[in-house]
């Protein structure tokens, strides 16, 4: 008779177990006292030994994966001997999540195919609210530019996303009439239900108004004359040339749309040419562009200043008189975020004073170059770049059952503006110097409190800093920016007596504080990132070696 083995609990706290390594193979002879696997519990790795004699004819786990406490781990009897209904057993649970699963999917099916059958008339086009970020989950209409009734053209801007990075303007992909808007201004919709609808004058709506989310239609059919672009592999750009991009402040007129599709084919949408009002490149001159063709570079004198957006207005003090201001779509991700970490990450917070004599001597000396103006921060900065090196943990992400530990150092610089906080991210920041270091910030944090980034430039932190120095706070601790592993705050420079060579002088110092997710970086590797940064920081000539 076969034996089945389960999941042993080898621990009071422990709620399932992962295979580390198997000692015995699928046919092999296994003896009472034998060690079958290595358990790896929520505390240590521990031998697991057979209590039977037999050969193994099932292994219900594989090496590096995990089961439940009590689930069937695997089954022991005589070679040959039929052992299938021991593993439908298994199965048992297994099938009823499959059957939940399914019976929910048929639901969906259900409503799917409800929502299909309202049929779209012809010429009528449904706009769903655009995924604009990766984590974008609904969209705010922060303006809109065209009323019901109004004329609508391809390319022209319909109105105004905010989604939970920033503000950016949707246009239109199809020509008509704005016969329906989903929600008002201030007003939030999902992703991917109904925003507004285009289509001829006078066309009826009201069977897909009722739908409740967006139908869909029929695949569309090839356009004639349109030769199918290939798709191309994205060239690889240089950290040097990514830099300089970073830095530049011009800003090419491109639907997100567009702008996705060009990433996805590797089009350099730069040096396209766009046929949308005011030179604007549209969907259909990515799905045209002709790889082989010769393209002139696009050269113009003008900027394109980011737009200035709507921002929540400062509550003015009425004694009596209470008030309220509606949350921004901002305000609302950052409580939703911040509170996330908070209650997800075990955080815990190392203090470090620095002496900043010999850094004030040292930006001084940089500032009287010709053209250059440099802030401790920036110094700041590149030093904790230059210590994530040395330090590889602190710029890792914790997931549910790996760390990944990030080949590049992409520091987030936290920026305050009218709606609370964002994050704009200098890629590579290790290979910047101090000058572009300085520029990228400025460049940033200005078109930040505009509303004028793009998403991707807040996307790809490892690391973060808040600096709070210029307000006077002398120490501050922060909440981590996930899925980063660790936020560095950084307070004021303060003049105060030190001890220096036994004898009391004058001396210039700054509190660094750093909180840790203590699931990656433990007390001494924390410690130990803090002593190199405070190394470079009271040494700045060590960041040249």
């Amino acid at each position: 008779m076969a034996e089945v083995i389960t999941m042993p609990r080898l621990s009071d706290t422990m709620s399932e177990g992962k295979v580390a390594k198997w000692h015995k193979k699928v046919g092999d002879s296994v003896k009472e006292g034998d060690i079958l696997a290595e358990i790896e519990t929520d505390k240590a790795v521990q031998d697991f030994e057979s209590e039977f004699d037999g050969t193994l004819l099932y292994v219900g786990v594989e090496e590096n994966g995990a089961a439940p406490v009590d689930s069937v781990l695997a089954i022991i009897g005589k070679e040959g001997e039929d052992i299938s209904a021991l593993k439908e057993g298994n199965s048992k649970e297994k099938k009823s999540e499959d059957k939940t699963e399914e019976s929910k999917s048929d639901e969906k099916v259900e409503e799917s195919n409800f929502t299909e059958s309202a049929e779209i008339p012809e010429g009528v086009e449904v706009i769903n609210m655009p995924r604009l970020s990766d984590t974008m989950t609904e969209g705010k209409v922060a303006k809109w530019h065209k009323n019901v009734g109004d004329k609508v053209k391809e390319g022209d801007i319909i109105a105004e996303i905010e989604t939970d990075k920033a503000v950016q303007d949707f246009e239109s992909e199809f020509e008509g009439i704005l016969l329906y808007r989903s929600v008002e201004e201030n007003e939030a919709a999902p992703v991917d239900t109904v925003l507004a609808i285009i289509g001829p004058e006078g066309t009826d709506v009201s069977g897909i108004i009722s739908g409740g989310s967006a139908p869909k239609k029929a695949a569309e059919k090839p356009k004639e004359n349109t030769e199918k672009v290939e798709e191309k592999e994205k060239p690889t750009v240089s950290q040097e040339t990514s830099v300089t991009n970073q830095n530049s402040t011009d800003r090419v007129a491109i639907s997100p749309l567009a702008k996705k599709m060009a990433e996805d084919k590797g089009i350099d949408f730069h040096s396209l040419k766009g046929s949308g009002d005011n030179g604007r490149i549209v969907k259909k001159d990515i799905e045209n562009y002709q790889p082989t063709a010769k393209v002139e570079a696009k050269q113009s004198s003008e900027t394109v200043s980011a737009k200035a957006a709507p921002v929540q207005i400062p509550t003015n003090f009425v004694a009596g008189e209470t008030t309220e201001t509606p949350n921004s779509q901002v305000r609302n991700i950052i409580a939703k975020r911040l509170s996330e970490s908070k209650f997800t990450a075990p955080h815990y917070y190392l203090i470090v004073e620095i002496n900043m004599d010999k850094a004030i001597v040292a930006r001084k000396e940089i500032n009287s170059l010709p053209d250059t103006k440099i802030s401790f921060n920036d110094m700041i900065i590149k030093a904790t770049a230059m210590a994530l090196r040395k330090h590889p943990q602190v710029n890792s992400t914790w997931k549910a059952d790996k760390i990944i530990h990030h080949g590049d150092i992409n520091v987030g610089v936290a920026v305050a503006i009218p709606d609370g906080l964002v994050v704009p991210v200098l890629k590579n920041t290790d290979f910047m110097n101090y000058t572009q270091i300085s520029a990228a910030v400025k460049d940033m944090a200005g078109r930040a409190k505009s509303k004028g980034l793009k998403a991707n430039e807040m996307e790809g932190s490892t690391f973060s800093v808040s600096n709070l120095g210029m307000f006077g706070i002398e120490t501050f601790t922060s909440i981590i920016n996930q899925p980063n592993s660790a936020i560095l705050s950084v307070g004021a420079i303060v003049e105060k007596p030190i001890v220096k060579d036994g004898q009391i002088v004058v001396g210039n110092t700054m509190k660094l504080s750093l909180a840790c997710d203590h699931r990656v970086v433990d007390g001494a590797t924390g410690a130990q990132f803090l002593q190199t940064l405070k190394t470079y920081l009271e040494n700045p000539l060590t960041l040249l070696l």
